[in-house]
């Protein structure tokens, strides 16, 4: 996701300004721009995390003002030997937000949660929600970005730019009209990710979704797992082997590093 500096304004701003307020950060103003107490309001609270203080509200201090009251037997650096191409600051700021999303969609034990981390590693390595980017999988030489995707009725589009609209998002990379469509309603959001699709970015929202997508194939997932057939269960999530050798990495080494008992608490 874009960071957010002095000069925004927007719904983001807006949805900022509040939770630095819920945090007890005052901006002073909740008027959608980002101006000088926006600006002080966002790095005293970096500074309290132990974030570098900028002044720019990018993926980690989002997460860290959504992630406040998560507390689990699952370290950072637990995690981070999974990872091997993310930064700590990553681990440390996003991993309560994906715990907290696993525990309330009744996915916090200890091979669910090797399969969330499975994913994200072959999905998005540096352990942060990220936006697809233009490849000759998705862009024609010379084309348009992502039109390769626009008449994808697999994925439920319905021509330019449904491609770039609904590119891949989030954690678990959420592609396609149709998938849009479906989890912005399992999350209770209506039509909100397909109005605002690039909401899919968001950390906290991206953890839910990653939880909402591996909830809507739970049992086949679990099945997969049980019989330690890791192929399968990543074909649920990529529909393919794409990712297959990072996600089984992550998965067997965490097996040996995530307690058997997992316990998250969300206050």
């Amino acid at each position: 996701m874009a960071a957010l500096k002095s000069g925004a304004s927007g719904p983001r701003v807006s949805a900022l300004q509040e939770l630095l307020r819920q945090r007890g950060f005052d901006p002073q103003d909740a008027d959608g721009q980002f101006g000088p107490g926006t600006d002080t309001a966002v790095r005293a609270f970096q500074s309290s995390v132990g974030l570098t203080a900028d002044g720019q509200a990018g993926a980690n201090t989002f997460a860290a003002l959504q992630s406040a009251g998560v507390t689990s037997n699952i370290r950072p650096d637990m995690v981070f030997p999974l990872f091997p191409g993310a930064s700590r600051a990553n681990i440390q700021f996003q991993l309560p937000s994906i715990l907290k999303a696993l525990s309330q969609s009744g996915l916090a034990d200890k091979h669910m949660v090797l399969m969330a981390l499975g994913t994200i590693r072959a999905e998005t390595a540096g352990f942060e929600p990220i936006d697809e980017s233009p490849s000759p999988f998705n862009t024609p030489p010379g084309g348009p970005e992502f039109s390769l995707y626009d008449h994808k009725s697999d994925l439920g589009n319905q021509g330019p730019p449904d491609g770039a609209n609904f590119r891949g998002r989030g954690f678990v990379q959420l592609t396609g009209r149709a998938n849009y469509t479906q989890f912005s309603r399992a999350l209770g959001l209506g039509t909100q990710l397909v109005d605002q699709p690039e909401m899919a970015s968001d950390p906290a929202l991206a953890a839910q979704l990653l939880a909402a997508f591996l909830k809507d194939k739970e049992q086949r997932i679990r099945t997969a797992l049980a019989a330690n057939d890791l192929a399968t269960a990543r074909k649920l999530v990529n529909g393919g082997s794409h990712g297959l050798a990072d996600f089984t990495d992550a998965y067997n080494r965490g097996l040996a590093l995530i307690p058997d008992t997992v316990q998250v608490q969300v206050s």
